[in-house]
């Protein structure tokens, strides 16, 4: 009975030596788990700072553009033209456009040299439209490895009346552009557009289509 006494005391007196190490030792491990958290998930590395130019709030845009327009049956010529454009959401825009070039002769013409089918002010291109906008995929463009610009691609469709030929002619345009925002308040643009038309110039009515690329420049104010 006695040696079972010793045995007990014995064992109680081993645990009681050993419980202040636990906490102790649990600690250290901790804190070796710790350490070793910290170099995976933080490593030393240098972070750069970032400057974004924020789109100018302001809703009006106006700008130039110039490029060329192919007017069906009468060859491809520079055209300029002015822009002004209204946002009426982030998405949605209206805008009323005013363009001119001057054609070339057609290839009929050319070919006999004494036909001409148009007088020198018919030759005369023009037209104005109002459009609705729809702005689609914002992004960014990047130049080099430091600089990285605000971009948007646009689809645009309207209607609008195109003189030509001694004619005003009923004229609906469809097409698509890049905006591309260099500062806050100006903007490149990069268009296409399709101006469809009926023209009766050689007898029989048929309709045209009237390609216009052209590169823009426009103020957000």
């Amino acid at each position: 009975m006695e040696s079972r006494n010793q045995r007990i005391f014995l064992i109680a007196a081993a645990l009681a030596a050993l419980l202040p190490l636990a906490p102790a030792q649990a600690q250290e491990d901790e804190n070796a788990e710790r350490s070793v958290l910290d170099r995976i998930i933080t490593p030393d590395m240098e972070r750069r700072e970032i400057e974004e130019d924020q789109i100018d709030s302001e809703d009006f845009e106006i700008g130039v553009y110039f490029g060329v327009m192919s007017v069906e049956d009468f060859g491809s010529n520079e055209v300029t033209g002015v822009r002004f454009a209204y946002h009426v959401t982030e998405d949605f825009f209206l805008e009323a456009a005013y363009g001119e070039t001057t054609t070339s002769e057609t290839s009929f013409e050319t070919l006999t040299g004494s036909v001409q089918l148009l007088t020198p002010e018919q030759r005369e291109f023009s037209y104005y439209n109002l459009s609705v906008g729809y702005n689609f995929l914002p992004g960014e463009v990047f130049i080099g490895e430091n600089w990285a610009f605000n971009s948007t691609f646009y689809l645009i469709a309207g209607a609008g009346n195109t003189d030509f030929a001694g004619e005003e002619n009923f004229t609906y345009n469809l097409g698509m552009g890049l905006r591309f925002f260099a500062t806050d308040w100006l903007a490149l643009h990069f268009d296409v557009r399709d101006h469809i038309m009926d023209l009766d110039i050689f007898g029989e009515e048929k309709t045209t289509n009237n390609i216009e690329a052209t590169i823009g420049l426009t103020f957000f104010f």
